[in-house]
This record gives structure tokens, sequence and C-alpha cells, in this order.
């Protein structure tokens, strides 16, 4: 171990834990502002000084407005991970291979990690976790799911007695701004998602966020840390916000719901043989997509480009986690606590208390998914059909031949300009998600439809 600081508690005065940043963008633009600002509180709490030493960025040119005497910049990130100052690497460069090769060619220097890079961890963390445990190192990585919250601690430490039963979040800020946005104005998706990109809430290329890709990188790791669950972000069934339509909006108020991107994962205890009572076993529902949620509850209320997160224990009930999901500061922060956390390890000579992905290394394993089919719920269906005598009538039956049951039907309007059609609503009652895929596959079939059929599944225990 690198560190400068003695393994003796309490003799850290006048020496200091050393720091080197890997990407020099935004949030680490965000970090060295933190490290500066509030450095006088930091050492404050730690009892010794945390010091930015060293950055790597390919980009040295770009003036980040910030003063940065007393670091070294340069484009040498394999220098960076060597040098003997740097007791903490940060890796906020983003993508896949190479942050892979540089957090492990840190750890097999001897450096602590920290990252913000959920992608990275939701496909290659089993990797970069075992290489930190056998090297006796920490990787800290709250950064990575809903920015600034300190969900991913609230997990492994202050939910830590709790047996997990169920994690509902909002789990990317963009497409939770799109939603209230086109909620709110009544405009297409595209216009709003152009807005959302002019005020820097949305890429340029947006498809991580509306695709539901980037809250299934955030979800896998969520599902690992509460369940144990060892699984990837494509092991994740994930539908985005792209095909909603002013209409749904409109229909949801009306039944006195409000659309958000969930992230959802749910135990599910396996029944005994006898007397139907749960014999120990775990199914593991996840999945990311659009949903209707009762308009009265907490997640609901969830508005703009912030994130939220339920959790819910056997022991402790619903707990709610809610704050800026993402920004340049509120990002900051969470590195920086994890700086901190590590920044401690170090100076008592010794690693994490607790395993980074809170349940131990050989207790994280692979669960049974329950199969999509299998589920049941309520779900909104909405469809153009042809306006013609009897197609309200045919629909039904169709439904109903299924064993879905109807709630409510809502027919919008006079024809349309699309070949005579209107759009029609269908609310079911709680049904199996195999006979509701078998009853959209036989209105497929009546000609009496224009398009597919869009279907939002209902979530009431939210």
């Amino acid at each position: 171990m690198s560190g400068q600081v003695s393994d003796k508690p309490g003799a850290a005065a006048g020496k200091q834990v050393g720091v080197g940043l890997i990407g020099f963008g935004t949030i680490g633009r965000g970090v060295v502002k933190v490290l500066r600002e509030n450095a006088a509180v930091i050492e404050k709490r730690l009892g010794f000084p945390l010091r930015m030493v060293r950055i790597a960025d390919l980009d040295t040119k770009t003036d980040r407005g910030i003063p940065l005497d007393g670091i070294q910049f340069d484009a040498d990130a394999k220098g960076l991970i060597a040098d003997p100052r740097v007791d903490i690497v940060i890796e906020l460069i983003g993508g896949y291979d190479v942050p892979r090769r540089l957090i492990l060619e840190s750890i097999a220097a001897g450096k602590h990690v920290t990252t913000a890079n959920k992608a990275l961890l939701a496909l290659h963390g089993k990797e970069i976790f075992a290489a930190a445990a056998k090297a006796g190192l920490d990787v800290g990585f709250e950064a990575s799911v809903c920015g600034g919250i300190p969900l991913l601690r609230a997990l492994r430490e202050g939910l830590a007695a709790n047996q997990i039963e169920s994690v509902f979040g909002i789990l990317n800020g963009t497409t939770n701004f799109v939603l209230t946005q086109m909620e709110a104005t009544g405009e297409p998706f595209e216009s709003v998602l152009k807005r959302a990109q002019d005020l820097g809430y949305a890429e340029a290329d947006p498809t991580f966020d509306v695709e539901g890709i980037d809250a299934a990188h955030k979800l896998a790791l969520l599902a690992t840390m509460a369940f144990g669950a060892e699984l990837t972000f494509k092991e994740i069934p994930t539908q985005g916000i792209r095909g909603l339509l002013p209409i749904d909006f409109e229909q949801a108020a009306e039944f006195g719901y409000r659309i958000k991107l969930l992230g959802v994962a749910r135990s599910h205890k396996l029944g005994g043989q006898s007397g139907g009572q749960a014999d120990g076993r775990e199914q593991l529902e996840v999945h990311v997509r659009p949903t209707m949620i009762p308009a009265s509850s907490l997640l609901a209320k969830v508005d703009g480009a912030m994130n939220a997160v339920v959790v819910r224990g056997n022991a402790v009930g619903p707990t709610l986690y809610y704050g800026a999901g993402a920004g340049e500061m509120p990002t900051a922060s969470a590195v920086v606590s994890d700086l901190m956390e590590i920044a401690r390890e170090i100076a008592r000579g010794g690693r994490g208390p607790v395993s980074p992905m809170s349940f131990l290394a050989e207790h994280i394993a692979p669960m049974p998914f329950v199969a999509e089919e299998e589920l049941v719920g309520r779900a909104y269906l909405r469809m153009l059909a042809k306006d013609q005598p009897g197609v309200l009538g045919r629909i039904t039956t169709a439904l109903g031949a299924e064993g879905v049951g109807i709630a409510s039907v809502v027919q919008r309007g006079q024809a349309g300009a699309e070949g005579g059609a209107v759009p029609v609503i269908v609310l079911t009652h709680p049904t199996r998600r195999a006979g509701l895929a078998r009853a959209i596959a036989r209105l497929a079939k009546l000609g009496d439809l224009v398009g597919d059929v869009r279907v939002l599944e209902i979530e009431e225990g939210v």
C-alpha cells in the first residue's frame, strides 16, 4: 500500500492521502472543485488532508476554468497509476475496454479505485471486484447509480440487517425530464427530446437514456447489492420511452396514474409443497420499462431530471432515496465521499469494513428469474381501431377469449386521418402476461387495427 498516512490510529496528522484523476471532463472538474472548496471540512472529518496530486486526460489544452496549482496535469495515465504520490485512482473516462484496463492496472499497482462508470461495472464488475479483493484493495462506486444520492451506501450498510423485498426506481433523469414535459405540455416525444438536448439534459445521441439502457446498467448493480444476484444488464428485459404519445399521458391522468420509466427488482418467494408457505427459495423479477403508477405514490411526485428509489426491507419497511441523479457537482459529491471512505481505511491500515457489493463474493450467484409470461398485473392498452360497426365488440371478445378482464374501455374522438381509425384505450384487470400476449396476438389477426398495440404495465405497489 502506497499511502503516506501512518497505519496507527490518530497518527495521520500532518500527512495526506494522494488522489489521481483519469478523465478530466465535467465530473472530473466537479471533483477537483469539491476537493478544493471543501478541503477544510473534509480534513476536519478525516483528520488529515485529501489532496488531488495528479490528473491525466488526452485533452491537456482546454481551460476547465479552475486553478490547478500544485496538481500535475498531463496525458500520461500509466504514469499517474505508477506515481507513488497517488494512493487512490479515480476513473472518469467512461466506456468499457479502456477504463477496464486502467482500473485493473491500478489495482495491480496497489492503488485503490473509485469510479462513476455504471456501464463498466454492470458488465465487468465481477472481474474488477475479484481483482480488488485478491489485492486487498477497495473499489468505490457510489457515483455510478443515481449520482449524488447515497443509495449504494444505504444498501450496503444502513439496510444490511434486512432481507430486501423490492427495489423500485426512477433511475434516469433524462427520461424523467422528457416524461414530465410530455405530460405537462402535451407535446410529442421528439419535440420534448430536442428541448432536453438543448438544455443539456440529454446527449446528442440519447439512445442509452431513452431506450432504458442506462437504467438497466444501474438496476443490474442494485439487484446484485439488494439480492446477491449475479447478473448483467443484458439479462434485464428493457423497454424505452419511444413511442409514447400525448394521449397516453392524458389517459393516465384520467385513470389516476402517471407514467414513469421504472426499474424494478423484486423477490418472489416460492411456496412449499403444503400450505403454500414460502420455502426459502427465491426468484427475481427484474425489468426496466415505462410504467403507470398511482398519482398519489411518492415516486409519481418525482418530476424533472430528478431520481428516486424506494427500497423495501422486511424489517425496516419502505425507505425513499431522492435527489439529483446526475450533474457535475452531485456526482462529484458521491465520488469524493468514496475517496473519503477509502482514505479512512488507508489511515487505519486496512481496507473497507464491508463488501463493496453488500454480499460477500462467495454468496453472489446467478438467481432464477421469474418468467415474464408468469407475472400478473393490470395493463393499459392503446390501439388504433378502424371506425366501423362492431369493432369494439370484437376487441373485447378477443381479450375475453384469453382471460383478459376489462376494467374500462375508452374510444377517443372521431375517425382520424389514418385510414378512418380512432384511438381505443383498454384498462385491464389483473391478468397473467402470457394471456395478455395471446390476446394481443389475437387482436392483430382481426384486421380491425391500424398498427401495433401499445402496452403499459400498471404497478400499484409502489
